[in-house]
């Protein structure tokens, strides 16, 4: 009886000590995320800004052609 105890108390404290490290592990991967989540938004705001620079520059073409037609 005394050793099971023993044992259900050792493994208590080893469960501890785990979850102690998890929380720790866990907030280093939420900052990992947060990163690269981050990271991922800039590029997909690069990516836009790009986009619509394009497509003005397609627009002011479409208006120089309607122009030079027109003459």
């Amino acid at each position: 009886m005394k050793q099971l105890v023993y044992v259900t108390f050792i493994a208590a404290l080893l469960a501890g000590f785990s979850a102690c490290g998890d929380k720790k592990d866990s907030a280093a991967r939420d900052e990992e995320v947060k990163k690269v989540m981050q990271e991922g938004m800039q590029k997909e705001k690069s990516m836009m800004e790009g986009m619509q620079k394009g497509v003005e520059g397609i627009e002011k073409k479409m208006t120089e052609q309607k122009e030079e037609t027109k003459k």
